[in-house]
């Protein structure tokens, strides 16, 4: 054997001094192995290389879902965190005209939504003093709108949140931006005994933000602060 194809003495003794460095390293241990099959012959089955294929097969695997447990659990927190801060600037102003502003303004910002609307249903053509000058923001429907909106006119068992992906928005909640809404997320709202529904609306263009597959428990939170706070204004 000629000094070329020989290691030289230095690499030989580290490799002896540290195998981990070979066995930790995935492509040399295929190159071994892909070496020690080939030197076999062709007429030999090696089942242990056989086995570790598979083996590594399964490793990544598990790394693939290891790297996709790790990034949603990372997108959640990053919902969760986005959600309090909402919270919080929602909670600031002390009368219900900048609330209403902050809502369609600030707190639609930082839930990067392009829409925010809320629709309270009345029996009555007269509007709640505190609702006349109030910006657009807010609207008032008749009796029964927020359960057909939400169920689109379909007989469907009732939910506080529904996410969906539209073709256009509706024109009786977005107006003239409804073309441009592509999914929304409905959060039907309780004011307490004797007061009719109300519905929290956010609109989106992008078609992703909210679909059905989505979880809704974030909102579902938003959506019961967003209730008690209304009451108080509403009282």
């Amino acid at each position: 054997m000629t000094n070329t194809q020989r290691i030289e003495d230095s690499l030989r003794e580290t490799i002896i001094s540290r195998p981990d460095m070979i066995l930790d390293d995935k492509d040399l241990m295929q190159a071994l192995i892909a070496a020690n099959e080939r030197s076999m012959g062709g007429n030999i089955v090696d089942l242990r290389g056989i086995a570790m294929e598979r083996l590594e097969a399964r490793l990544d695997r598990l790394e693939d879902t290891h790297r996709s447990v790790i990034a949603a659990a990372y997108e959640n927190l990053a919902g969760t965190n986005q959600i309090h801060r909402a919270i919080l600037r929602m909670l600031d102003p002390v009368e219900f005209e900048y609330f209403l502003r902050d809502l369609g303004g600030d707190v639609a910002q930082v839930l990067r939504v392009d829409v925010i609307k809320l629709v309270l249903e009345s029996s009555s053509n007269d509007e709640d003093p505190a609702v006349k000058k109030l910006g657009d923001v807010l609207s008032v429907a008749e009796p029964g709108f927020v359960d057909s909106y939400i169920n689109d006119g379909r007989e469907a068992p009732m939910r506080p949140v529904t996410l969906r992906q539209l073709q256009i928005g509706d024109p009786r909640i977005y107006g003239d931006k409804a073309e441009w809404i592509k999914s929304e997320a409905c959060l039907k709202l309780d004011f307490g005994p004797g007061r009719q529904p109300g519905l929290l609306v956010m609109g989106s263009e992008d078609p992703h933000q909210f679909t059905a597959q989505q979880g809704t428990d974030l909102l579902a939170f938003f959506g019961g602060v967003f209730e008690r706070a209304m009451r108080r204004w509403l009282s």
